[in-house]
């Protein structure tokens, strides 16, 4: 595995495991089916892809990469703050809207810089990338 696969795969690991506790930690602010059931499947989505990424980093004696504790730390005020604030789905939909946003920045970031990674590396991020996308846009109905 050469040097720009396993970042591309530690940063997509860091990025699955933030987007799955963000996603777990709304999953109970949320009274409508259809968004319930759409992060839902969602989170399964990422949980699938993240054990992808875990496969192949165990298979070279790797770890992963967990969120830095900053991060998960931000994230977590964010989240708490915003829903105690003004609980509901529109901010459900706002917050998850917005870390879509910055996942598909930045591992389209990622995918650029680390342009020497394998190929199966780079089909896992861009799926990761069009899931993403796709919640991202599936979100707009609920802002």
């Amino acid at each position: 595995m050469n040097s720009d696969t396993l970042k591309l795969l530690e940063k997509c690991d860091a990025g699955t495991k933030t987007a799955v506790n963000s996603i777990k930690s709304v999953l109970d602010d949320i009274d409508n089916t259809e968004l319930l059931t759409m992060l839902s499947r969602s989170l399964e989505e990422h949980e699938a892809i993240g054990n992808e990424i875990g496969d192949l980093l165990s298979a070279q004696g790797e770890k992963g990469a967990d969120p830095g504790p900053a991060a998960r730390l931000m994230s977590w005020m964010k989240i708490n703050f915003k829903l105690m604030e003004k609980p509901g789905n529109k901010t459900v939909a706002n917050l998850m809207y917005d870390g879509c946003s910055m996942g598909v920045k930045q591992l389209s970031e990622y995918l650029n810089e680390y342009r020497e990674a394998d190929e199966k590396s780079r089909r896992l991020a861009e799926r990761l990338i069009r899931e993403e996308q796709q919640l991202l846009d599936n979100l707009k109905n609920y802002l």
